[in-house]
């Protein structure tokens, strides 16, 4: 009897969602899916995590119902150096008390595009858009307007936007979106080389991640010699080179996810942290793309607004002045390091794979994932925000302090799984 009052004063600290739950009631009546996109609560536990956030503060977010997290989603990618950064906001406001959205762009956007050149060894230019999408498409569209051909490769469940050529979704799609792309399996370089040689003058681009992430299997990292292969091969063919480095920009390298894997791309996406949370996407690319690059339709009532760039000017300089890129990396490896050792005190085989910056965090062996999503719901319960269908992020303001609350939360979800499922 005793025990069964311990487990329900257990349940009872866990974190509740009702505010949220009736909410997402509300929601559906007015919104398709109520939420759509990769925010859905359809890839989640239903009811067992939060759908609607109030604010967030450094490495925290506090949802509707008024439950803190320590936040490794990071908004899915754009918070790199804190929610609410006094410096970041500081100079978002300035801007915005000059003006954002102007009938022009403001200076900011040469200031930043030379800040972008000087900081990426490949890159003579910069354009710059909202969404990562919006750069992924162009980039695809300059490198066919460069090259004359259609053909694009792309690895086998890499995601890069929600456009009809590369879409995970199905509806709403005709067979000639797709017509022209052709897929290969990462790290293959030989059956890229295949690809090559049965299309030769029809491919205009190659476009990938820096590393394999997809948002059901282990993050994948390139084979030795893997990127200088496709490098050769792609200069051997007049083959456009493009890095979708809109997830890993500024997570790896300063100077772009291809410095650090030792490749110069022809053209490189970026977008999520570049900002810290300002929607803010930008696009580089070699002077020999240029004059296709200006030929090439890009624009957007909102595209040259100010504060954004205001912001990606201050985000850059706290990285820069925290060694930010060394930070992440510290905090990842010991999350990962410390969440492994957990679930091995457990029985448990927990996978941490890809950057530690940026890790996809499940159960090996996990096929169906449900091991996964039922601990992950678990952890957020407990008051550290994770996703079982998505890798995480971490920012220069996480501290050891989350990572001990993290794993306070992670240990009696791992017990969860343990009783639920077996070793």
């Amino acid at each position: 009897m005793a025990e069964t009052k311990t487990d329900q004063r257990a349940d009872a600290a866990l974190y509740t969602f009702d505010r949220s739950v009736e909410l997402f009631e509300r929601a559906t009546k007015v919104i398709p899916c109520g939420i759509y996109g990769h925010h859905s609560p359809a890839i989640r536990t239903p009811g067992a995590t939060p759908y609607y956030f109030q604010r967030g503060q450094g490495s925290r977010i506090w949802d509707v119902d008024g439950n803190e997290y320590v936040d490794w989603i990071c908004a899915y990618g754009p918070m790199l150096v804190g929610y609410n950064h006094p410096k970041v906001e500081a100079a978002a406001a300035a801007q915005r008390e000059k003006g954002d959205c102007l009938s022009g762009p403001s200076p900011l956007m040469v200031e930043l595009a030379e800040r972008l050149v000087q900081m990426t060894p490949f890159a003579d230019w910069f354009v710059f858009a909202k969404n990562g999408s919006d750069m992924t498409t162009w980039a695809v569209q300059v490198a066919r307007a460069h090259t004359g051909r259609n053909k694009i490769l792309m690895a086998q469940g890499a995601y890069h936007g929600k456009d009809p050529w590369c879409t995970p979704g199905h509806a709403g799609l005709v067979p000639g979106d797709r017509e022209d792309m052709l897929s290969f399996r990462y790290n293959d370089l030989a059956g890229i080389r295949q690809l090559a040689d049965r299309h030769r003058g029809k491919i205009a681009a190659v476009i990938l991640t820096p590393y394999h992430f997809t948002n059901w299997q282990d993050s994948e990292m390139p084979v030795e010699a893997f990127w200088q292969g496709l490098r050769k091969l792609c200069d051997d063919e007049g083959i456009v080179l493009i890095l979708d480095d809109v997830r890993t920009c500024f997570r790896l390298h300063m100077g772009g996810s291809g410095e650090y894997f030792g490749v110069k791309p022809d053209l490189s996406a970026y977008c999520k942290a570049i900002a810290n949370g300002y929607a803010l996407s930008a696009c580089g690319g070699r002077q020999e793309l240029k004059t296709a690059a200006s030929k090439v339709f890009l624009t957007g009532s909102y595209w040259f607004s100010a504060v954004p760039m205001a912001a990606a000017m201050a985000t850059l300089d706290e990285m820069e002045a925290c060694d930010g890129i060394a930070r992440i990396y510290e905090l990842g490896t010991t999350l990962c390091n410390a969440l492994t050792e957990a679930a091995a005190s457990h029985g448990l085989q927990l996978a941490c794979t890809g950057h530690p910056s940026m890790p996809m965090v499940k159960f090996a062996g996990d096929d169906d994932m449900y091991r996964t999503q039922v601990w992950c719901a678990e952890v957020t319960r407990r008051g550290a925000y994770v996703h079982p269908h998505h890798n995480w992020f971490v920012s220069t303001a996480h501290t050891q302090e989350d990572i001990k609350r993290t794993l306070d939360a992670a240990e009696p979800a791992f017990a969860v799984v343990k009783e639920r499922f077996g070793s």
